[in-house]
């Protein structure tokens, strides 16, 4: 890679919907290093392990570099050309809609919006839709239904001076770090100000509430509409507010009022004076703010979940001032970007939607002639339609599937069998990239130039800071040359994002007259050096808010044919598919503190997988009891997908005392890249919000059984080896290498046997010649040792034995690459006991401290998380570990 300059250079965060600024210090073609931005509004310096970590993630190794066709290596004209020619030919023979494009929150708004225009403007089609589906389209929906428009009222500074905050169906403390942490600093300033959070699993986020729900899973409707009810009863309405701002109030009352408290409790699996207690908080408090993410977004009834809680705020008036309303956290960086350009199936571009008159104005603007007219296809709906067919082609941009998709095996399936698949990526294999029949190598973090939106909708710069990675392209540019391809070059003549940018800013503003919230029309006619040098600012930016707007709907003005915000009627339900004597769990799904999406950047840095370098199956500790099941053992979980087919996963326990009986959790990022049989996806059914299309992706139920394993194996080595005859495996990168975990749970027989031998041997056939080989064996345990040296240094280490915790730690094996050995010390080194080697877990990944360091500071005197900073620096950075750490005093206090 090739810099533009050295130096520092401001630019924005590509991972959650925080919008972190970023300062990156660039020197001598790479980034040496980077640190949060102190002036950016949405963090103020902070950052999180993640954002501290994406230096770590850059360099060309994994990177697609090169335009590919059917695998074979290409130049661009000949990869454009086949792609324009291809689309052409499909849409000819089949018509528009037999076309489709999956976008990502990943994409800059420029990007999206050239996309979004190609698609629905000049091919015809509305089959365009994102990743965004999967996580935020059901609030999307619940405020338009409310509101008449896709806005957030609230910002970042309403979570800090509110009274009252209620977090529901969020754990920030993980996936929000940065933001969680201003509210953790404005909860320490102002002790008056309470947490309540409403989650089946006891988070993290929970070591700030002063009240955790722990509900039934899918059942948060049902809180909300018994607040609703207690509301009433207890005069607790803003009765003016209702009169004069709002319509609807009298038949969303009545669906309501049978939700007293004991009904509400017992139906949502909940104390009631625990219930109860919440309620009577949210009534005495004006200054409330109701927080919400995933686990109200992913869900058959995400939008309905939505509208309960806005009700309740517009029942109280509670929205448009300081301190108060109804906050969807988006969970990825430029989710709110892609819906202001139309990357749903069912928006046009600029927030407008499918009327006639809105489908004229924008053809007008674009100069359009084959506008498509109608609504396309939804995320989950649009892969059923690849998988029967009727869609021919697909352009997948900046996202993965094949991994995050409901029954991604059938997604996996569908995309194989399609006529065509082009894949534009940064990086080269994906579980989606295997899939691709034409491969576009697209510019990645660093190297993109453009704007995001953030969740309290504030615009930020995405700068470049390096040149692109081999024959790397802007996503926007490739999008342009096809279109070019395709007849369409008058409709596509941007030189630069800066075009783009003024061109979408100018459909914001056209014949707008304020009848829509998004407003950019005061950055129309931005040159660009205006364009580089824009700072962060939240729309609407127009005449009468030419330096953007904090709140929205101050004025109690909304965006429907009234003018009048709506509250929806309601009918609360649980989720439809109920646990069966084979599936008697039910499985919720989530991030994890250090990892994002499907690993294919976080996956990058090994300091992000120290804290957690493997896929797990977490379960309350009586479930684990009853099943004879122990931490780190082995489990088969599985259920039967909507086809009939029965789908398994092989995966590690994990005993966690903060789940319900009977619930069951499990990350969503680990793919076929990183270990076996792991992709969760592969147990979601594609149950979607009638609504919003949004999947159901917390609610799953599934069965569970302990595998007894013949064979444990720990490996440490310089570059990946191959996994052999184990069904599981997990392989996870480390400092100069890779570390992996295999089980071995195959019925021991002599051809089992014969496979374990020829595995072993095989490893020193990968590798170059002369190395030597030593052994260690012991056939009364089971236990097998070997090292592959190199002039006295280890290439591959590899522990093996029937028991998991006899077996070295990550930690520990990787020390290996620091030491120079002989046949003799090894074989001292060999017969130590494994269990005397302690496990060594890096709680802090920010400055790598371990559970080990911890523990020798507490037992020295350290009494809380504030001494293991003092001592350590641990939790002084992002703030994510800040919970065990306490945990880890408490345990020691007790």
């Amino acid at each position: 890679m090739i810099a533009e300059d050295s130096g520092s250079r401001q630019t924005t965060c590509p991972y959650c919907g925080v919008g972190c600024g970023v300062q990156a210090q660039t020197a001598f073609g790479v980034i040496e290093s980077v640190q949060g931005a102190t002036t950016h509004p949405a963090n103020f310096g902070r950052l999180c392990v993640k954002g501290s970590a994406l230096h770590e993630t850059m360099g060309e190794q994994g990177r697609l570099l090169h335009p590919r066709i059917a695998g074979v290596r290409t130049d661009w004209n000949s990869a454009l050309d086949h792609v324009a020619a291809s689309l052409r030919k499909i849409i000819r023979k089949h018509g528009p809609d037999a076309v489709a494009f999956y976008l990502s929150g990943q994409l800059l708004t420029e990007d999206y919006y050239v996309a979004n225009k190609l698609m629905k403007g000049f091919i015809g089609s509305a089959n365009v839709d994102t990743n965004s589906r999967l996580c935020m389209a059901s609030a999307v929906a619940g405020y338009k239904r409310a509101f008449g428009a896709d806005a957030v009222p609230c910002n970042y500074e309403d979570l800090e001076c509110c009274d009252l905050l209620v977090m529901v169906g969020s754990n920030a403390a993980w996936t929000h770090p940065v933001l969680y942490q201003r509210i953790v600093a404005a909860k320490a300033a102002r002790p008056g100000m309470r947490v309540v959070v409403i989650d089946p699993r006891r988070t993290a986020t929970c070591d700030i509430a002063d009240l955790h729900l722990a509900l039934r899973p899918g059942a948060d409707a049902f809180v909300f509409a018994g607040l609703l009810q207690y509301l009433a009863q207890r005069h607790a309405l803003d009765h003016d507010y209702i009169d004069n701002c709002t319509e609807g109030f009298d038949a969303a009352l009545t669906a309501c009022e049978d939700f007293d408290i004991d009904t509400t409790a017992e139906r949502s699996g909940l104390d009631s004076g625990a219930l109860e207690q919440f309620y009577l908080w949210f009534a005495r408090t004006e200054k409330t703010v109701t927080f919400y993410s995933q686990g109200i977004n992913q869900s058959a009834t995400g939008t309905d979940k939505c509208n309960a809680i806005i009700n309740c705020h517009l029942a109280t008036g509670r929205l448009g001032k300081p301190g108060m309303g109804p906050f969807s956290i988006t969970g990825q960086p430029n989710a709110m970007g892609g819906r202001e350009v139309g990357g749903l199936a069912n928006q046009l571009a600029a927030h407008m939607d499918f009327t006639p008159e809105n489908v004229e104005r924008v053809a007008r603007f674009w100069k359009a002639e084959k506008m498509a007219t109608q609504p396309g296809l939804k995320a989950v709906d649009l892969f059923a339609a690849i998988e029967s067919g009727k869609i021919k082609a697909v352009w997948i941009m900046a996202t993965n599937p094949v991994v995050s998709l409901p029954e991604s095996e059938r997604v996996r399936a569908a995309l194989l069998q399609c006529e065509l698949v082009i894949v534009s990526d940064c990086i080269e294999n994906t579980d989606t990239t295997a899939c691709a029949d034409v491969l576009l190598p697209a510019t990645g973090w660093g190297e993109k130039d453009g704007t995001v939106t953030n969740s309290e909708r504030r615009i930020s710069r995405q700068r470049t800071l390096l040149g692109p990675a081999g024959e790397a392209r802007h996503d926007w540019w490739i999008i342009n040359e096809v279109a070019k391809r395709l007849g369409f070059a008058d409709a596509f003549r941007y030189d630069s994002a800066a075009d783009i940018f003024q061109e979408h800013a100018a459909l914001s503003a056209f014949e707008n007259e304020g009848t829509r919230a998004f407003d950019i029309s005061a950055l129309v006619g931005l040159d660009k050096t205006a364009y580089d040098a824009m700072t962060p600012m939240q729309w609407p930016v127009n005449t009468a808010n030419p330096t953007g707007s904090a709140r929205l709907f101050s004025d109690g003005k909304f965006f429907t044919p009234s003018g009048r915000a709506r509250f929806v009627t309601l009918t609360p339900e649980l989720p439809q598919a109920a646990p069966t004597f084979q599936t008697p769990f039910l499985l919720n799904t989530g991030r994890l503190r250090d990892q994002w999406h499907t690993m294919t950047r976080t996956g990058r840095a090994p300091r992000l997988l120290a804290h957690t370098g493997a896929p797990f199956v977490a379960m309350n500790p009586r479930d684990a009891m009853s099943k004879g099941i122990r931490e780190g053992d082995l489990v088969r979980l599985h259920n039967i997908d909507s086809h009939g087919d029965r789908q398994e996963l092989l995966l590690q326990a994990n005993i966690d005392s903060g789940l319900r009986d009977g619930d069951v959790f499990v990350p969503i990022h680990w793919n076929d890249q990183f270990a076996a049989n792991s992709r969760i996806s592969r147990l979601i059914a594609p149950r979607t919000d009638p609504i919003s299309g949004q999947p159901e992706s917390k609610y799953a139920p599934v069965g569970l059984q302990g595998i007894k394993v013949q064979r444990w194996v720990a490996l440490i080595s310089r570059e990946p080896v191959p996994v052999g005859p184990f069904d599981f495996w997990v392989k996870t990168p480390v400092t100069d290498g890779w570390y992996t975990l295999l089980a071995d749970t195959t019925i021991p027989t002599k051809e089992s046997e014969e496979a374990w031998q020829a595995w072993t041997s095989g490893l020193q056939a990968e590798l170059p010649t002369g190395l030597e080989k030593i052994e260690l064996s012991n056939t009364v345990s089971g236990d097998y040792r070997a090292l592959l040296c190199r002039d006295q240094h280890i290439e591959i280490a590899l522990f093996a034995g029937c028991d998991r915790s006899m077996l070295p730690d990550i930690q520990w094996l990787q020390s290996l690459f620091n030491h120079k050995v002989d046949s003799q010390s090894w074989r001292l080194l060999a017969r130590q006991e494994s269990s005397a080697i302690s496990a060594n877990r890096v709680i802090c990944s920010c400055f790598r401290i371990t559970e080990q360091q911890i523990n020798g500071a507490i037992d020295k005197g350290a009494r809380s998380a504030e001494d293991l900073g003092r001592l350590l620096r641990c939790g002084t950075n992002c703030g994510s570990c800040i919970p065990e750490l306490k945990q880890l005093v408490a345990r020691h206090a007790s």
